[in-house]
């Protein structure tokens, strides 16, 4: 090749590879703008709240504007569900966009608990930190108080809360002496107290996010603050005491809406309003038997524990300025599982490549006209029995027992009033019956055999122990 020749490739070669460097440049410009132009994620889970708790669901004598505030500037649904009416199980559904049944955590993992959240499952924290979010976690955990379950080894970069229950400790007023050890609160897997003290745990967790809030302001974030209240034993901070007209529970819930209202305030002030979704609920219905130390399911049946409206229903907030019309509300199925795959949807992430049952609710959520529920039914269980199915407007019962609240409950944080109780197969139209007090069944047999044959799919799919069923498509929970 002749010397020109030459130099004309080695101008070509070094012409490419200037241009090939500019669309690096560019492309990880465009990247990073893309990443900073993704919607924030807040969600706050209360802890045994209410259906009728909040004042937008029908609150008595507890004030809560910056709930309020979510559903009158946003959306409020009112048939939202949560996939199990207990702890450890309801905040798996949330966390994995799964049925509990399906991943193996059930009820309330306990302080000698040898389980936890399995490695090889995807949380809604581990699919946004593919995006780029920077994820936390302030609260109540749940999912396994072993280190290798913890949150920061499950998507979350920052932790601090507690890894179970708040009533897991010696001082719960109706535990008997050395009932449990010494509960810890967390800093990522450091214990920072051994015995802290239970009215500053909602202020706490609100200062944590609010610091999180300011220092992820320029890139973006999934904050999860699962508050231990109003779960028994109730604490409320001196800054609130006494403010409410429903006595120390009314106080307790204000607080947490002064929380969420220290949220707004940071979301504001850094200019993220119109790019932060927030949302509220609760994972289960009211703990009943605890009386003036325990919410209100208002019109619903039953409360946590039950598969009746009372345990499963809870209220549903969710604010996103420019995206979620203001002052909207729906009626239509949803619940829980769905918020993963829903927020995975807007942050352009995949899906967790094992199976999980929620679906994409965005529809509803952003008003469009004529959405629907994504999910022909939802299924209800209780440990590893299939109590009830929804599909539409209808919900069936099969038969199964429960406890029932048919005695006087308790007061000052000592429960009391619980029975068991069984019922056998009912059906009811949720829309003229919300209670749950008219047994439609023998006048339409034909939806009796529609929701059976919906709950065989399930029964196949993740067992059924009241039929002697194991589901195929059950998996293990980690272990140690």
């Amino acid at each position: 090749m002749c010397r020109s020749a030459r130099s004309i490739n080695l101008r070509f070669v070094a012409a490419c590879a200037v241009w090939a460097w500019l669309w690096l440049v560019a492309d990880g410009q465009a990247i990073a703008a893309d990443a900073a132009r993704l919607p924030n994620f807040v969600i706050v889970y209360a802890d045994d709240l209410g259906y009728a708790d909040v004042g937008c669901f029908g609150a008595k004598g507890i004030r809560t504007p910056n709930i309020d505030r979510l559903a009158n500037e946003g959306a409020k649904f009112t048939s939202f569900y949560v996939a199990q009416a207990v702890c450890s199980a309801s905040r798996t559904a949330l966390l994995t966009g799964c049925y509990p049944n399906r991943l193996g955590i059930l009820g309330a993992l306990g302080p000698q608990s040898q389980i936890g959240i399995h490695a090889d499952e995807t949380t809604l924290a581990e699919v946004l930190k593919a995006r780029g979010y920077a994820t936390a976690i302030y609260g109540k955990w749940h999912l396994g108080h072993r280190e290798k379950f913890l949150p920061t080894n499950h998507g979350f970069d920052d932790y601090f809360g507690l890894p179970y229950s708040n009533d897991m400790w010696p001082k719960h007023p109706a535990a008997p002496p050395g009932t449990y050890p010494e509960l810890p609160l967390l800093s990522g897997t450091k214990v920072v107290d051994k015995n802290p003290d239970q009215s500053q745990l909602t202020t706490w967790y609100a200062e944590h996010a609010v610091k999180f809030i300011a220092a992820n302001k320029d890139k973006p974030f999934f904050l999860y603050v699962p508050h231990a209240m109003p779960h028994v034993p109730i604490y409320v901070s001196e800054k609130h005491a006494g403010k409410s007209q429903a006595g120390l529970y009314g106080d307790v819930i204000e607080e947490i809406d002064w929380s969420v209202g220290q949220i707004l305030a940071a979301i504001e002030e850094h200019g993220l309003d119109d790019n932060t979704l927030v949302i509220f609920t609760s994972d289960n219905g009211p703990w009943l038997s605890y009386g003036n130390h325990a919410g209100s399911a208002g019109p619903l049946r039953e409360g946590k524990g039950t598969a009746w409206e009372g345990g499963v229903r809870v209220p549903f907030a969710a604010r996103w300025p420019g995206k979620i019309p203001a002052g909207t509300a729906s009626s239509e199925t949803a619940a829980t599982i769905d918020v993963l795959p829903t927020l995975a949807k807007l942050a352009g992430a995949p899906l967790p490549e094992r199976k999980i049952d929620g679906k994409d609710i965005w529809p509803l959520l952003a008003g469009e006209k004529n959405a629907k529920s994504p999910h022909d039914a939802y299924y209800f269980y209780w440990g590893r029995e299939l109590h009830a199915i929804r599909a539409g407007k209808w919900k069936l019962h099969f038969p199964h027992p429960y406890r029932a609240l048919t005695g006087k409950p308790g007061r000052d944080g000592k429960p009391h009033g619980y029975s068991e109780q069984k019922t056998e197969l009912v059906l009811y139209d949720l829309d003229a019956d919300v209670g749950e007090k008219h047994d439609l069944a023998a006048d339409n047999p034909e939806v009796v055999a529609r929701l059976t044959a919906l709950a065989e799919d399930a029964r196949a799919d993740l067992g059924d122990a009241l039929a002697n069923r194991k589901g195929s498509g059950v998996r293990e929970p980690g272990k140690l």
